[in-house]
């Protein structure tokens, strides 16, 4: 099961240095003139979870796989993308595959990396590429409607349907504000998604700082903390020369010493990796052995079966029941013997919805 974020933003922002951190790869050339990422760059990263380690401990487990997330890096969009400037339409294509959207903004000021624009102002920069993504939908919405009208002259029900979601985001989008602004009932919001629309996607804004206010932000990333929080959107501060930095250490006692000596617990790639879970809506259940401790993800709301078929189809097809340990009770009681014994081991249906941390036995007919 695929889940992936894209990583956007104007030129010379850090999106690519970002990238090549948080991948600990140089896969994407960083370089300080516009359109120096010519293809989408592909990496999948693990998500930082301690409980696996504590699994893995208790069951004697010999490997742990931790559940992973994919991080395309999108070339720098510039103002009139949507009108074909730069590279704008390659790359708006791309950006309407991914799942989600990390939004980089420059909070830094540095005389040696040039601004498009001349000057740092990361809330004009957001509202720049978002309008460029309006502006893409606005386009590519006008087109769909006027022929979805036509047939539904005909009674057809289906595009009935589709135009009561596809015209008050028509609205929206011409009244400046993105698809995601309005509100609709469950069956409407996956009709939303049918239609492919870049301001659908939910927004991470990712403020990358100098390296001074990696731990604390700066008056930039302050001013984009609450331009997100209008929204209703999340950020999270990062200094892409730092992780740059912590990449290329290969033991991990000495990225914390390096850490630690800049004040930080924790790489900000590693919240930029949970920020970007919590932001596609996922969660994480486990299935702990010998062999391995490994961590599933499948989206929240997800039932049992759904569950199952993540680690393999014919587990959905044939699903009978799923033996649940909720993680605290397996750590409590210290094994899963002993958490079946204490009765913390559960039968759960086809209508169980997936909790996070739960640990799981399926059952299923061939």
């Amino acid at each position: 099961m695929g889940f992936n974020c894209g990583i956007v933003g104007l030129p010379n922002v850090g999106k690519s240095t970002l990238f090549n951190a948080l991948t600990e790869t140089a896969a994407a050339e960083a370089a300080n003139y516009p359109f120096c990422t010519i293809e989408p760059n592909v990496g999948r990263v693990a998500v930082p979870d301690p409980r696996l380690a504590i699994l893995a401990r208790l069951a004697g487990s010999e490997k742990i796989i931790a559940t992973q997330l994919e991080f395309v890096d999108i070339a720098g969009l510039v103002r009139g993308a949507s009108r074909g400037e730069g590279l704008g339409n390659k790359f708006l294509a791309h950006i309407r595959e991914v799942d989600a959207i990390a939004h980089v903004l420059r909070c830094f000021e540095d005389g040696n990396i040039t601004h498009v624009d001349g000057n740092i102002d990361p809330v004009r920069d957001a509202e720049t590429v978002e309008t460029e993504l309006m502006l893409a939908d606005l386009d590519s919405l006008e087109r769909r409607v006027t022929a979805a009208q036509k047939k539904a002259k005909s009674g057809d029900a289906e595009t009935r349907a589709q135009l009561a979601v596809m015209e008050p985001v028509l609205d929206a989008l011409r009244d400046g504000k993105p698809a995601r602004a309005v509100t609709f009932e469950p069956e409407q919001q996956r009709i939303l998604h049918t239609l492919g629309l870049i301001t659908s996607k939910p927004v991470l804004y990712v403020c990358n700082v100098e390296e001074s206010s990696a731990g604390t932000g700066n008056r930039f990333s302050q001013q984009v903390e609450a331009f997100a929080r209008a929204q209703g959107a999340a950020s999270v501060v990062v200094s892409a020369a730092i992780e740059a930095e912590v990449a290329q250490l290969g033991d991990e006692a000495e990225k914390q010493e390096f850490l630690g000596s800049l004040g930080l617990a924790e790489t900000g790639l590693t919240r930029v990796i949970r920020a970007g879970y919590e932001l596609l809506g996922l969660l994480t259940f486990f299935t702990v052995g010998p062999k391995e401790t490994h961590a599933w993800t499948v989206r929240r709301g997800s039932k049992a079966p759904q569950a199952a078929g993540v680690i393999h189809t014919d587990f959905e097809k044939g699903f009978i029941r799923a033996e649940t340990i909720a993680y605290d009770d397996y750590v409590n009681a210290g094994s899963e013997a002993a958490a079946r014994e204490m009765g913390r081991m559960r039968l759960e249906g086809s209508d169980y919805i997936v909790q996070d941390g739960d640990l799981f036995h399926f059952r299923f007919k061939a």
